[in-house]
């Protein structure tokens, strides 16, 4: 946990439950008044907050009111040697916890510190489920390219080392990431992702660093950035290259030193945190045409892993698609569908040019839009468009199709002039204007091809 704040002008209730907390394995921080707590949680990063009602310069109630607004998820306690009821609602009106009175007990204190820890721990795991729940935590295939990825992740998961990969889109790069931090020693820390390319570029520095409250016009509370959050954890930069090349600077900084300030901020922090990285760019090419820095290139590429596309690992789709359909079936409390398998060999020889993503979306499509158990050839065509395109490739040229190019061209013609002067009612002024002619060159193209008016 991080450490536990007490704010009381008592010494002898601050050095009381410092020693209760330390003697129980955690970490306190202690201020005498209100003024010096809101300044420590500047710098600090907190658990939670045993907070006096009386003190001088700021009484707890109104620094109670500044907390909610700077750290609304921030847990506060109210402590008070002159509690009534009045006052204890009033306390948890305005945002407490709860609220203990004087003299502290033992038992009490650890009992709240407790429960807190039980509450921020299923807060976090609510928000990993949400941020998972359709989160595909497997790497599905046995191809010479896939066992080759496992290896360099087996190689390089226990290390600190920055990993960039790369492929195209849909290749399943950030499933890599997560492997990665899977199978390290950060397992039980946060994987927390930034995706680089749906980030404005003003919010991007703001996104990663935090910022302070009123470091500019909508910051109305502090917020930490990204890199703090993943503190002892994983950071994945996703689509890395579509950082502005001043974001790339200070990234470059945090990469070196581990150390950062807030937007807005004075105080420099320090972070303990594995970058990995992923893009669909060529980098190379990036940094040869002044987008990205070279600097920050070679500190971020010193594991590099290629994903491959779908089209070079044919021999992984029949398992893809066994593995999605399982996963949609049980989803939507189904039977799963059965490929025949001419079915199956056309879906290997189909180019995939959104790679597993595609697949995943055109199988997904498939449970709910097909009403048969079993998918044959023309189902698996018509539900990727392949049918109607085969059968009418270029319907409306069929019939020109046989002809050489000026008979062609003279008939398609014809035909034009005769539907659009119909259109128009034979009024032969109107035609021309719509067809962008003069009314005499109309008149020599009706002649030519035997036009004539309503009769």
């Amino acid at each position: 946990m991080n450490p536990i704040l007490i704010i009381d002008d008592e010494e002898g209730i601050r050095n009381v439950l410092s020693d209760i907390l330390v003697d129980e394995g955690y970490s306190a921080l202690t201020a005498p008044d209100g003024l010096e707590g809101l300044r420590l949680l500047k710098i600090e990063v907190v658990e939670m907050i045993f907070l006096d009602v009386w003190m001088p310069q700021m009484g707890g109630l109104e620094a109670l009111q500044k907390i909610r607004e700077l750290y609304p998820e921030l847990p506060v306690i109210m402590i008070s040697g002159h509690g009534t009821i009045d006052m204890a609602v009033k306390a948890i009106k305005s945002g407490a916890m709860d609220f203990i009175e004087k003299p502290l007990s033992y038992d009490r204190v650890l009992t709240i510190v407790q429960n807190v820890k039980k509450i921020s721990d299923l807060k976090k795991e609510n928000r990993e489920l949400k941020n998972n729940l359709f989160f595909e935590d497997r790497m599905i295939g046995e191809s010479k390219p896939l066992k080759k990825i496992r290896t360099i992740i087996e190689q390089c998961a226990p290390s600190d080392s920055r990993v960039l990969i790369l492929g195209e889109n849909g290749t399943g790069k950030e499933l890599v990431a997560r492997e990665i931090h899977h199978c390290s020693n950060r397992s039980q820390k946060p994987f927390v992702e930034v995706n680089c390319a749906a980030i404005p570029e003003s919010l991007i520095e703001s996104e990663l660093f935090g910022h302070e409250k009123g470091a500019f016009t909508s910051a109305v509370s502090r917020r930490k950035g990204k890199f703090e959050l993943a503190d002892g954890g994983t950071l994945f930069l996703d689509e890395v290259a579509d950082m502005s090349l001043q974001a790339q600077a200070k990234v470059l900084r945090v990469t070196q030193e581990m150390r950062f300030e807030r937007i807005g901020g004075e105080e420099s922090l320090s972070v303990d945190v594995r970058i990995l990285c992923a893009t669909n760019k060529n980098l190379q090419q990036e940094v040869a045409e002044g987008r990205f820095r070279e600097d920050l290139f070679f500190r971020l590429n010193v594991i590099p892993i290629t994903v491959p596309p779908l089209r070079d690992r044919v021999e992984d789709i029949p398992l893809l698609v066994e593995y999605f359909l399982n996963k949609f079936a049980q989803k939507q409390r189904i039977k799963p569908l059965v490929f025949d398998v001419d079915a199956l060999s056309f879906i290997q020889t189909y180019p995939w040019a959104g790679n597993i993503r595609e697949l995943k979306n055109y199988l997904e499509r498939l449970c709910i839009m097909s009403d048969e158990p079993r998918i044959n050839l023309e189902v698996a065509k018509t539900y990727l468009g392949e049918v109607s395109a085969e059968k009418s490739p270029c319907s409306d040229l069929e019939k020109y199709l046989d002809l050489p190019l000026n008979t062609a061209k003279d008939a398609f013609e014809k035909a034009f002039i005769e539907e659009k002067f119909k259109q128009n009612e034979y009024n032969m002024t109107r035609t021309a204007h719509v067809l962008g002619l003069y009314p005499s060159n109309l008149h020599s193209k009706l002649k030519k091809f035997g036009i004539e008016g309503s009769k």
